[in-house]
């Protein structure tokens, strides 16, 4: 043989290891992608139901409401801001 050849066939070669001890990696791969996927229905599965329990239309907030935050006040973490002009 020459040696172009032996070069050949030693680039040829797999040099990757023993290839039994990789075994698991395909089931570990199809186990996680199982569990993402099943894990992704259930979450749109959640939320088209909560979607679902929505009102078709919220109620404007009038006069009415505007009127009942007013008299409501601000809320505690927010009064010492309005007290100096809302400067922080």
């Amino acid at each position: 043989m020459t040696a172009l050849s032996l070069a050949g066939a030693s680039l040829a070669a797999n040099n990757f290891g023993d290839t039994r001890s990789g075994g698991l990696a395909g089931p570990m791969g199809l186990f996680i992608i199982s569990l993402l996927a099943i894990g992704t229905i259930l979450l749109i599965r959640n939320m088209n139901k909560r979607l679902r329990r929505l009102p078709h239309e919220f109620p404007a907030g009038g006069p009415g409401l505007r009127e009942k935050l007013k008299s409501s006040g601000p809320p505690a973490e927010n009064a010492t801001d309005q007290e100096d002009g809302g400067r922080p």
